[in-house]
């Protein structure tokens, strides 16, 4: 297959700026939402969007998926999907005599994973494999899933009604987490203004596409990592696995995860090279939905964002050289 030649990282820049300002359209007043939601599409990573009904987290998630002309699947999770519905399924043709597999919903570019903590933690599981190699195994066989691949998965707070918590395994398959908030009044009226004549979402058109986006992801693996912002990174996470206030720390998963964040980042800040400034911004968005805070902790109302925070303000800053 021919690949698209790589955009310089300016080009890189432009388009994710093309592609928030689309998105822009639909979700008002969360510029920086949606620039974490470019970020992890370009660092190869998985999104999970929390937080209560009714505040745009699929309206986020369609939107990005609109904004880049590739295949789009809707995964819809509830009590009774079937990780078969997620991954698919063997079916034996009368006519042919054989086993054929049916592909199931994650076979896409950007699968949108609707209120996947509705769902049971074994279906839940079913995209462990997907995610973590893009791959899907059955009956024996591989079969690659597209590129770009990314999931976009939105959930409701563990306190709703009818939730399951996502197991560790898959926390920790999603690079960011990013929570919506309610929007600002004056964003707020502006989006009963715009939203009032019909669905927005009809108004955002593709501004690239999956080949070039492709193009992006193999720039930004380009982007200079020194030595030194290895080991910051190492020391931000090695510091929740023996932090008093966790029991459980962030996996080498998550150092890879926020390097890989951390140069797209860089890319789109039209950087060759990535600065500890990337990484700092990051460790927040990246670590926090892995680690478990202990009971004490809990008790004292220590969320997992303060925690990191403080964690990474006993890390000494590498000097820039």
């Amino acid at each position: 297959m021919i690949q698209n030649p790589l955009p310089s990282l300016p080009e890189v820049a432009h388009l994710a700026s093309a592609v928030v300002a689309e998105m822009g359209k639909v979700i008002e007043g969360k510029p920086e939402q949606l620039r974490i939601a470019v970020t992890v599409l370009l660092a190869e990573g998985h999104l999970l969007i929390e937080d209560v009904p009714g505040v745009g987290k699929t309206q986020l998630a369609k939107a990005l998926a609109r904004s880049i002309a590739g295949d789009v699947t809707r995964i819809q999770f509830t009590p009774d999907l079937l990780p078969s519905d997620v991954t698919g399924v063997s079916v034996f043709n009368q006519s042919t005599r054989e086993f054929e597999f049916k592909k199931g919903g994650i076979f896409a570019n950007i699968v949108v994973g609707d209120e996947i903590n509705r769902a049971s933690p074994k279906t839940q599981s079913a995209l462990l494999e997907a995610m973590a190699e893009g791959q899907v195994s059955a009956d024996g066989q591989t079969y690659r899933l597209a590129s770009p691949f990314m999931v976009i998965a939105t959930q409701n707070p563990i306190e709703m009604e009818g939730t399951y918590p996502l197991p560790e395994a898959q926390r920790d398959r999603f690079m960011a987490r990013v929570t919506m908030g309610y929007p600002a009044r004056q964003s707020e009226v502006a989006m009963l203004e715009s939203h009032g004549g019909g669905d927005q979402l009809a108004t955002v058109r593709p501004v690239t596409d999956v080949a070039t986006v492709a193009a992006a992801v193999r720039a930004i693996r380009a982007v200079y990592v020194a030595p030194v912002i290895n080991d910051y990174i190492v020391s931000i996470v090695d510091a929740t696995r023996h932090h008093p206030e966790l029991r459980l720390g962030a996996s080498p998963r998550a150092s890879l995860h926020l390097m890989r964040a951390s140069r797209a980042a860089a890319a789109l800040a039209g950087r060759d090279y990535v600065i500890p400034e990337d990484v700092s911004a990051l460790a927040g968005i990246v670590l926090a939905h892995r680690i478990l805070p202990t009971v004490e902790a809990q008790v004292a109302r220590r969320d997992p964002a303060s925690i990191i925070a403080s964690a990474l303000g006993a890390i000494p800053i590498p000097e820039r050289r």
